[in-house]
């Protein structure tokens, strides 16, 4: 890595990112047509997660996979990154589902098996949102497990064929379980993850992603890229539209398109000229963890306040809400974590 020095646009689409996942949760335009919602919420809305995945594939895999073709003192610096980043992403998590315990208690969800703690810890999330955690870690030890096996070339096919078995299981599920094979072979994986939009079939591939177009020597103009994103962002959307109103999703997670589309935007975005900012990216960090619990701030407040028809709702205004209340909270954090980190 190190043709391409401009990361401004990439660290400031967090924020964007952030809000977009804020979106997934609020449905903001089902008040106004569930298509439309759809569209932006479902479609649109699912570049975040991948965005995000890349941004670690782009910034902590692609070092380490350059350092494993150099003699060991060399490779410290990078292994000490990725070691950084394990560190950090697994005392997240556990902060995480510490913070969330009092609201699983709240809304009845405590009373699991050991196997459920075990699925929900390792490929669930131990709350709707919190999934993400888990599958970056577990998609970034079996990525790095492949850089040291495997060439590029079958690093990339393998990726690609587990994430067309986990979009098949995903926004087509309904269609192959048709074949009464594939359907037992399915229904056994999700015995073990609830969903396939997990660390083993989908965060792979957004990885590797991100580490291709940092490692490689393509590099896209602004207009190539800008134009590539726009035409697959219009097929993923008929895709979208296609896979839902056919019946066949069982989840709406992981479409065939999504890839190019996420190639485009990365690309686009390393395009631009833009300053970057830490307090953003710590700020979209927190906007990301506390949106659930201030949905139940928002929702809490307006039936204190009898204004459930405005701020509950009306789905736009609700997710306004809830986008201030997070963005509110997460930027005094993101705040007070740099004066803290500065005084220290």
């Amino acid at each position: 890595m190190g043709y391409r020095k401009n990361y401004g646009a990439v660290d400031n689409f967090r924020l964007a990112a952030a809000f977009l996942i804020v979106a997934i949760h609020t449905s903001p335009l089902q008040s106004f047509s569930e298509v439309a919602d759809f569209l932006v919420t479902y479609c649109v809305g699912r570049v975040a997660v991948p965005f995000f995945l890349m941004v670690t594939g782009f910034f902590v895999l692609a070092p380490y996979q350059k350092c494993l073709r150099r003699p060991m003192p060399a490779r410290e610096r990078s292994i000490d990154k990725v070691k950084k980043f394990f560190m950090k992403t697994a005392a997240l998590y556990g902060v995480a589902i510490l913070l969330y315990l009092p609201v699983m208690v709240y809304a009845k969800q405590w009373n699991h098996s050991f196997g459920e703690w075990m699925k929900e810890i390792f490929f669930d999330g131990t709350f709707y949102h919190l999934w993400y955690l888990p599958a970056v870690l577990m998609g970034c030890l079996l990525l790095m497990g492949m850089m040291r096996l495997c060439s590029p070339l079958a690093i990339s096919v393998s990726v690609l064929a587990l994430y067309l078995v986990g979009t098949a299981g995903d926004s087509y599920y309904l269609l192959v379980s048709q074949a009464p094979a594939v359907k037992a072979v399915y229904e056994g994986i999700f015995i073990v993850s609830s969903y396939t939009r997990n660390g083993i079939f989908f965060a792979p591939v957004f990885l590797w992603l991100g580490v291709l177009i940092a490692n490689g020597k393509l590099e896209l103009s602004a207009h190539h890229a800008a134009v590539g994103f726009g035409v697959s962002l219009v097929g993923m959307l008929a895709e979208g539209l296609l896979t839902w109103g056919m019946g066949w999703q069982k989840h709406n997670s992981m479409y065939i398109l999504l890839l190019p589309v996420m190639f485009f935007l990365f690309e686009w975005l390393l395009s631009m000229e833009a300053a970057s900012s830490g307090l953003l990216r710590d700020a979209s960090m927190f906007i990301y963890i506390i949106h659930p619990i201030c949905i139940i701030l928002v929702r809490g407040a307006a039936g204190a306040l009898k204004l459930e028809k405005i701020l509950v709702t009306q789905s736009l205004v609700h997710y306004l809400a809830v986008c201030i209340v997070s963005a509110a909270i997460s930027f005094a954090a993101a705040k007070g974590m740099q004066l803290w980190k500065n005084r220290t």
